[in-house]
């Protein structure tokens, strides 16, 4: 084997992972949110900076300020999901660089005092962060539907206020119901993507 992962591991996040469209109403928990949390927290991130920011939406109140916002294709699993999450970027994040990269404090403003570095660098970062907690909630036994479709103003707007934060993935959490998964997509091949130099 060249990976250290066994297969069952490989399936579990990867080959057999697909994204959930329906949900059982098996109930997600916080312990469960939270050990997702402490295990993907480690994923690297350029100096460290860790914008993601996660809104965990349980209440009936807070799911419809939520599915108003959704493109219509994603309102019903939306609606209906055990646990949603809205995964969002901190564009203020170098404000906790100097006690998240203590041997470089001075990189929250060598390279993060304008906007629009780290507005660019708060997508990015928290995109990977994004991804991690995918894999994270394939890790624990449970399904993920991360969205992209919504208005993302309105997203921003209805949970943070005048913030400084701006919405990456809608995801919808838990045990995969009946009729979950669309057909797996193709993959590009091996030699279509990777180049020797």
């Amino acid at each position: 084997m060249t990976l250290a992962l066994d297969a069952a591991a490989q399936d579990l996040l990867f080959r057999e992972a697909r994204t959930a469209n329906t949900f059982t109403d098996e109930p997600v928990s916080d312990e469960q949110i939270q050990a997702i949390y402490e295990l993907v927290k480690f994923g690297p991130t350029a100096f460290n900076q860790q914008p993601l920011r996660i809104v965990l939406v349980r209440s009936e109140e807070g799911r419809a300020r939520l599915v108003k916002h959704m493109a219509d294709g994603n309102k019903a699993k939306t609606s209906t999901a055990p646990l949603v999450a809205i995964l969002a970027a901190d564009n203020e994040f170098h404000e906790e660089l100097p006690s998240q990269l203590p041997h470089f404090p001075q990189a929250k403003d060598m390279f993060f005092s304008e906007r629009q570095v780290r507005e660019s660098s708060a997508t990015l970062n928290g995109a990977l962060q994004a991804a991690y907690f995918i894999i994270g909630v394939r890790a624990a036994g449970l399904a993920a539907g991360p969205m992209t479709g919504f208005d993302a103003e309105g997203i921003d707007k209805e949970f943070f206020g005048e913030g400084d934060h701006s919405v990456l993935a809608v995801v919808n959490i838990g045990k995969p119901g009946e009729e979950a998964w669309f057909p797996r997509g193709p993959r590009l091949a091996y030699d279509q993507v990777v180049t020797t130099v």
